[in-house]
């Protein structure tokens, strides 16, 4: 069991996370980094290598079932994304991990965590609670941190292929090609807004404000793909 000296951070961190540890050894191992640890094995090197295939398999299957059109490819450009390190540091960061971090006297005096020990502690901390709690306890705590990711990846692949979705409607279905025409422009030059319209065949669709050119184009559209599909316009200008 971990000593006393711990017991009053590994408490915090539990109500931290929301879930109470069976074994409050896997806990204090998951937060240990090698330069806090006495031996090797007791730091969280060996939980990080669990805890990377769990979060990635709880991605996969979510991937999965949520985009059954999704084809290999498309999945593992949303995953490598959502289990990035980056990621991993983020969340870690928003549970305020860095707080509970067991280092080296040498670590603890450089100030800020690094973001690679961050995202270690949280792939730990993952592992941990799998060893603990189980699939399903594991599951539930990784996905109200992934779901949020997903869908905001998976939204902007959606929002970066519609210029590519529109040119293979209007070539499929009305026998043409999507261009884009500046409208109107507002703002100063180094901070300029643009209103673009798409138009397929002299057909001109309903046209979109974006921050930049790339940004109001991709707006644009996505109004000419809801036009055509009979469904509301997403950005009405």
């Amino acid at each position: 069991m971990p000593t006393t000296k711990y017991r009053a951070i590994l408490e915090e961190c539990q109500e931290t996370i929301g879930y109470r540890f069976q074994r409050l050894e896997l806990l204090k191992a998951a937060l240990t980094h090698t330069s806090g640890a006495n031996t090797r094995s007791a730091s969280n090197e060996r939980l990080e290598f669990l805890g990377d295939s769990v979060l990635g398999l709880v991605t996969c299957e979510l991937l999965y079932h949520r985009f059954p059109d999704y084809q290999e490819g498309d999945m593992t450009k949303v995953k490598s994304v959502v289990v990035s390190r980056k990621t991993c540091a983020k969340f870690s960061e928003e549970l305020g991990l860095g707080r509970y971090l067991i280092l080296g006297k040498g670590m603890e005096n450089r100030g800020d965590i690094p973001q690679n020990l961050l995202a270690d502690a949280f792939e730990s901390l993952v592992a941990a609670i799998f060893l603990d709690g189980g699939w399903d306890t594991v599951k539930e705590f990784v996905l109200d941190f992934v779901e949020p990711e997903i869908d905001a990846v998976a939204g902007d692949a959606i929002n970066n292929n519609a210029k590519s979705a529109l040119q293979q409607v209007a070539q499929r279905e009305l026998n043409g090609t999507p261009r884009y025409y500046v409208l109107d422009e507002q703002g100063p030059d180094h901070d300029k807004c643009f209103k673009i319209s798409t138009d397929i065949n002299g057909h001109r669709y309903p046209a979109a404000w974006g921050r930049n050119k790339k940004d109001a184009e991709l707006k644009a559209a996505l109004n000419a793909l809801a036009a055509i599909a009979g469904e509301a316009i997403p950005y009405p200008s």
